[in-house]
């Protein structure tokens, strides 16, 4: 089987770990502790420079829901451009209606200005109002690929939707599970989805390197990042299998 292997890089370090891990293309946000917003341009700019996978960033211009004002869109239109103008493989978008059903107009408008760049519709999918008719709208919309967890925290707890939407995409559309997905669970997942492409933040957690401890709460004291070895045994395994 091809199997493909995308991180969740939350930043150029973590792009490099998965770099160097063996994955074959990065999602490249910031700010992953909150579910992740687009990268700075400074980010994406010098993961351009150094990776040689993939790279596909995400396009979100805050945390919180995926209803978004006429000024957010305006900001995420930019980003896609940049995103386009530096060389980057691909976005990863999603945009939906106060109905709860994917935004076509919007969706659409933002494939056509990112194009030839791919468009991954990440897990706003997952909390959508009917999967089936979402999953319809993004393939009419042009995106390459749908992100999903199966309408549950982890991907392992929605494999039985996820099977449903593969079979449903058929070639269509590629179906990516994500959400909780590592060494000891991601060939699982496979077999139960059909899925040929997977998504893991393989994160670990960095404690601070400080040395002085002032006791002030809130400033931050540990960071997350992409642990290259957890991720080696990811591609290991889908590799090898």
């Amino acid at each position: 089987m091809n199997y493909q292997l995308e991180i969740c890089a939350n930043g150029v370090t973590s792009a490099l770990a998965a770099q160097e891990g063996g994955a074959d293309r990065v999602e490249l946000c910031q700010h992953l502790e909150a579910g992740g917003i687009t990268p700075s341009h400074g980010q994406i700019q010098l993961a351009r420079q150094l990776l040689h996978i993939g790279v596909h960033v995400l396009i979100r211009p805050r945390a919180g829901d995926f209803l978004y004002t006429d000024i957010e869109f305006e900001e995420m239109k930019a980003d896609i451009a940049y995103c386009r103008a530096a060389g980057c493989d691909g976005i990863v978008i999603g945009l939906l209606r106060p109905d709860g059903m994917v935004d076509e107009v919007r969706t659409r408008a933002l494939v056509n200005l990112a194009s030839p760049m791919q468009v991954t519709f990440h897990r706003a999918f997952d909390v959508c109002r009917d999967p089936e008719a979402a999953l319809e709208t993004i393939i009419h919309s042009g995106c390459t690929r749908l992100l999903t967890s199966g309408m549950k925290n982890t991907a392992q707890e929605g494999a039985t939707l996820i099977a449903k939407l593969v079979r449903q995409a058929g070639n269509r559309i590629e179906i990516m599970p994500g959400s909780g997905i590592d060494e000891s669970n991601v060939l699982a997942i496979a077999q139960s989805t059909g899925a040929r492409a997977f998504h893991s933040s393989a994160k670990t957690v960095i404690p601070s390197g400080m040395d002085n401890e002032t006791g002030v709460k809130g400033m931050g004291s540990v960071t997350w990042q992409s642990s290259k070895e957890k991720i080696r045994q990811i591609a290991d395994l889908l590799k090898n299998t």
